[in-house]
């Protein structure tokens, strides 16, 4: 037992982890945190003082050391004067993080954050890991992925140099439920237990709907309108229609008749989404990387819906579990309410094409994304 001891203490290393801003970077930062602190290793993050991570790394328990946030400027303007100055005083934030943290390895996972830890690292001669969550890479992880050859990918056709596709670093509880699932012999239980919290029955075909914690306000107004031909047709549904989005879904659920309306479950937001997915046949959702990750990683069939807006990258993201066959994706300004039940009721009431998109979804699916960037991160400090 001695021996055990000594030997963890020796190879035990210390990581600063980079990344900020969004759920999108801090979500598998946290994962990866919690699966190198499992194996016995320091973490701290490096974050800014506006940014999400601002509550959500100290709620999990790990340090932050905050570093400024410099974004670029696009145009000309008097941010761009200040600029210098204030990029220097990021990078020696990071270098300061760096050293008083006696870093073994630098672990990058895009946006303000990881530019600078980036540059800082490469001077002082530490590691870097670099971890991209979307198919189009952000200006941080393109500069990241200069400076090192461990560059870790969430899905395949990532355009970075010599990138591995770890997947994404899933949330624990989400990575022990795709386990669960993908387990014929614990699968049905856990269905079966998820739908009886819900007050539904073992044999529930449910469909969850969820736009994130911001909601998608096309989407649930489609929803809202489906809602009736989909009790009709013996789906339950499950709506999280993001705070503040709940207005409508709830005003239909009150004009349901009586004997259908407990089949109609409406939240702003579902704290225990483990369980919702758990019980879900099917999933309407946007289909940003974290989404995308883990409802191929449980085998769930889902019909993607991706932002109007922004650069497209969430198309991307869907793109692989479409070719695939685990998915369906229709533009926001196509969906209407016969288009959504039409969709759903092929993927949930059809045995046949439900089992092959469940199956299509094992095939893409990558449920141990923390495991295997934080065996890519060992690599890089050992």
């Amino acid at each position: 037992m001695a021996k055990s001891f000594l030997l963890e203490v020796v190879v035990a290393k210390s990581f600063l982890l980079a990344g900020g801003g969004t759920a999108g970077h801090v979500n598998p930062l946290l994962a990866t945190a919690a699966e190198l602190t499992k194996r016995g290793h320091k973490v701290t993050v490096l974050g800014t003082a506006e940014g999400l991570e601002q509550d959500l790394v100290p709620r999990a328990g790990f340090p932050l050391l905050e570093v400024p946030r410099v974004p670029m400027p696009r145009r000309p303007s008097a941010g761009m004067l200040r600029f210098p100055g204030r990029w220097r005083a990021a990078v020696a934030a990071a270098k300061n993080a760096i050293l008083s943290t006696q870093a073994d390895a630098v672990v990058g996972f895009g946006g303000y954050v990881s530019t600078p830890a980036y540059v800082a690292a490469r001077s002082l001669n530490v590691p870097i890991v670099v971890h991209e969550g979307n198919v189009r890479p952000g200006m941080a992880n393109k500069l990241g992925a200069r400076f090192t050859d461990r560059v870790a990918v969430t899905f395949a056709d990532t355009p970075l140099r010599g990138a591995t596709e770890t997947g994404l670093p899933l949330r624990p509880e989400i990575t022990a439920l795709a386990r669960t699932l993908a387990d014929p012999a614990t699968r049905d239980r856990a269905r079966d237990a998820a739908r009886a919290s819900l007050g539904w029955p073992a044999d529930a075909a449910v469909l969850l709907v969820t736009g994130g914690s911001q909601g998608a306000a096309s989407v649930n107004a489609v929803v809202v309108d489906a809602v009736p031909t989909l009790l009709d047709h013996g789906i339950y549904v499950l709506h999280a229609t993001g705070r503040g989005k709940d207005d409508e879904a709830l005003r239909a659920h009150g004009d349901l008749p009586a004997k259908v309306r407990d089949r109609y479950s409406v939240h702003e937001y579902l704290h225990d989404m483990a369980t919702a997915l758990a019980a879900a046949d099917a999933v309407v959702c946007r289909s940003g990387a974290g989404t995308v990750a883990e409802t191929t990683a449980m085998g769930i069939p889902a019909l993607y819906v991706p932002l109007p807006h922004g650069n497209g990258e969430q198309a991307l993201n869907a793109a692989g579990a479409v070719a695939a066959g685990a998915a369906q994706l229709i533009d926001d300004s196509d969906l209407t309410p016969q288009m959504l039940v039409l969709a759903i009721e092929h993927m949930i009431l059809d045995d046949g094409v439900a089992q092959s998109m469940r199956a299509a979804a094992q095939t893409v699916g990558i449920a141990d994304g923390a495991s295997r960037l934080a065996d890519m991160i060992e690599e890089a400090a050992a």
